[in-house]
C-alpha cells in the first residue's frame, strides 16, 4: 500500500486527489496535512512513501504588499517540506517520492505554443515564486529522493476557482459569445488526478505537462457548458475584428481568445485521460 500524504489541507486538488484514490482503498492511504500554522513540522514523515505538496497561493490579485507572501508560501514553505521529507530518507536508507504541483505560469506567456525547448520566463510573483521552488527542489534530488514537478495548465472541474468560472458565468448568461479560432491546453481535474496516480506508482522523477488529449477552443468550450445548462448558446464572428487587436494589448483578452497550448508530445501517451471533454464539461457543471 502506498502512504501519501497531502501537504496544504482543503486545497482544491488536494481534496479531489484525497477522493480519487478512494476508489482503490486497498491500493493507498492518505492523510493531509495543514500549512497554516506551522503543526506540519511535528508530522512524522516517516509514515509516507510520498508527499504531494499542493500548497500555494493562486487565483489573488497580485500587489506590492502580497509579493513577499507568494515566496514565503510558493516556494520557501515548499522547500522546508521537501527538505523534512528528505532527512527522513536519508535516516530510513528507502526510497521517497516528493511530487510538486508548479504551473503553466513559469513561462509568463499568455498566448504561444510552449515546446519542450522553450526556457521558463516568468513575470508574475505566483510564476517566479513556483520556479524558484522548482530549482531549489530539484536539487535535493538523490538516487533515494525521488522528485517529480508537475506544469499542468489550467485545472478546471466541479468546485474550482479561477477563469473557467468567470467563463461559466458568461456561457450561462450571454446570449451571443464571439466565434474565435484559438487552442488552449486544459486538463480536467478527474485526468490530472489519474496522472498523479500513475506517477506515484511509477516513482518516475523528472518534469511533467499533463494536459487533456483535444486543445480547447473557447467558443466550443461556452456552448458546452450552456448546454450542459440546458442553454443555448450562440455564436458570431462580428466581434473577430475587434478581438483580434485587443489580443494583441489586453491581458483578460488574450487569455481568453489567445491561443496557449503544450505541444502534444510534452504531455506522454494520454492513458491518464479517463475523461473526454464533453463529459468533463458535464461533470463541472453538475
Amino acid at each position: 500500500m502506498k502512504r501519501i500524504l497531502i501537504t496544504g489541507a482543503n486545497s482544491y486538488i488536494g481534496t479531489s486527489f484525497e477522493r480519487w484514490v478512494e476508489q482503490w482503498p486497498d491500493k493507498y492511504s492518505v492523510d493531509t496535512v495543514d500549512m497554516k500554522d506551522g503543526s506540519w513540522k511535528e508530522k512524522d514523515f516517516s509514515e509516507y512513501d510520498v508527499v504531494f505538496h499542493v500548497a500555494g497561493i493562486a487565483h489573488i490579485k497580485e500587489t506590492p504588499e502580497n509579493k513577499d507572501l507568494y515566496y514565503k508560501v510558493n516556494c520557501d514553505l515548499a522547500v522546508e517540506v521537501a527538505k523534512a521529507f528528505k532527512v527522513v530518507t536519508e535516516e530510513t536508507k528507502s526510497k521517497r517520492h516528493f511530487i510538486f504541483l508548479s504551473s503553466m505560469s513559469v513561462y509568463g506567456i499568455n498566448t504561444g505554443v510552449i515546446t519542450k525547448a522553450k526556457q521558463p520566463s516568468p513575470i508574475s510573483n505566483y510564476g517566479k515564486s513556483k520556479l524558484q521552488a522548482e530549482g531549489l527542489i530539484k536539487e535535493l534530488e538523490s538516487e533515494n529522493f525521488i522528485i517529480s514537478i508537475l506544469r499542468p495548465p489550467m485545472v478546471y472541474g466541479n468546485g474550482c476557482k479561477g477563469n473557467y468560472v468567470a467563463l461559466s458565468k458568461l456561457a450561462k448568461n450571454l446570449p451571443v459569445f464571439p466565434e474565435f479560432e484559438n487552442q488552449r491546453s486544459m486538463i480536467h481535474i478527474d485526468n490530472l488526478n489519474e496522472f498523479v496516480r500513475l506517477l506515484l506508482e511509477d516513482g518516475t522523477s523528472g518534469l511533467f505537462f499533463p494536459q487533456n488529449k483535444e486543445y480547447v477552443k473557447t467558443s466550443e468550450m461556452v456552448k458546452a457548458i450552456a448546454m450542459a445548462n440546458n442553454k443555448t448558446s450562440h455564436t458570431t464572428r462580428i466581434f473577430n475584428p475587434l478581438l483580434k487587436l485587443a489580443c494583441k494589448n489586453v491581458g483578460i483578452v488574450k487569455k481568453a481568445f489567445g491561443s496557449l497550448i503544450y505541444e502534444h508530445d510534452m504531455s506522454g501517451n494520454y492513458e491518464y485521460c479517463v475523461c473526454e471533454f464533453e463529459e468533463s464539461i458535464l461533470k463541472t457543471e453538475k
